[in-house]
């Protein structure tokens, strides 16, 4: 048997500017989040993430990304990141 491949995701967010900056100030606050409110955050900051790390490895041929990226979208907001976040990049996105 063979394992099923699935099909990597375009580096796009799923929602407006707004209503991201919404999300990111009701969870930082420590507002109620429906669960959709949780997954289409988590899902547009892991796009922010996957695309600082292209910008950083591909456009400025600089490794030292993965500590800025993290820094700059989850560390200094007080959230916590996705375990084995810079790896599973190459496996989510198109790159």
């Amino acid at each position: 048997m063979q394992k099923s491949k699935k099909k990597k995701r375009k580096m796009t967010l799923k929602i407006s500017d707004k209503k991201y900056k919404q999300l990111i100030s009701k969870r930082k606050s420590k507002r109620k989040m429906s669960s959709k409110e949780k997954k289409q955050l988590d899902n547009a900051l892991y796009v922010k993430y996957c695309k600082c790390l292209k910008d950083f490895e591909f456009r400025k041929k600089d490794k030292r990304g993965y500590p800025i990226c993290m820094n700059s979208i989850y560390k200094n907001r007080g959230f916590k990141p996705p375990t084995n976040a810079s790896f599973n990049c190459n496996k989510v996105f198109n790159k």
